[in-house]
């Protein structure tokens, strides 16, 4: 599977999380599908054009998800009203997606991909939660870390910078208390 060499995940690999995850739940009709990983993923970066590219389609052609019912033949497309459900692989592709690490820093993407494993958590194991919690801590950790050297870093005192890096810091820090209060939960 596609990932950064962090094994963290790129764009379209965050869209197939979406995709695959709402499977998993719950067949889906394709279009109902689309509309979902479009709308989710719209609300999370905005509307764009280069991680909406990948077609959810092309999950069938690599033995991801099946349409119920009606088969559809291999040159024929899905059609809106095809009912589609995940495969075996699609699980464990799934299952792949769930467990990849979040690439630091926090960026939009990053962001779209912890909602993600946090809308899809429950269908990871108790012991495989935790450790998600685990690395968002770390992830949180070093967040602070670095935000805190940068402020210590620059002489910024009363500025917009300053007061912005104080609004970071205090952000990561509520996240890092609630991915701890999470943990400590499970």
């Amino acid at each position: 599977m596609p990932m950064y060499r962090d094994q963290s995940l790129i764009p379209t690999e965050a869209i197939r999380l979406a995709a695959l995850g709402s499977l998993a739940e719950k067949p889906r009709h394709y279009g109902k599908l689309a509309v979902e990983v479009r709308h989710f993923a719209s609300r999370m970066l905005g509307p764009t054009l280069d991680i909406l590219g990948t077609s959810i389609e092309l999950l069938r052609y690599e033995g991801l998800i099946e349409p119920i019912g009606r088969m559809a033949g291999p040159g024929q497309s899905l059609t809106a009203d095809t009912e589609v459900r995940i495969t075996d692989a699609g699980r464990a592709a799934l299952m792949e997606l769930l467990t990849s690490r979040v690439r630091a820093p926090m960026t939009d993407l990053s962001r779209m991909v912890v909602a993600l494993k946090l809308r899809f958590l429950h269908l990871l194991g108790r012991e495989e939660q935790r450790a998600q919690f685990e690395m968002l801590v770390e992830l949180a950790t070093a967040e602070l870390a670095r935000l805190r050297d940068l402020a210590s870093q620059e002489s910024t005192g009363d500025s917009p910078l300053g007061d912005w890096l104080i609004h970071e810091i205090t952000q990561t820090e509520e996240r890092l208390a609630w991915y701890r209060d999470r943990l400590a939960k499970l």
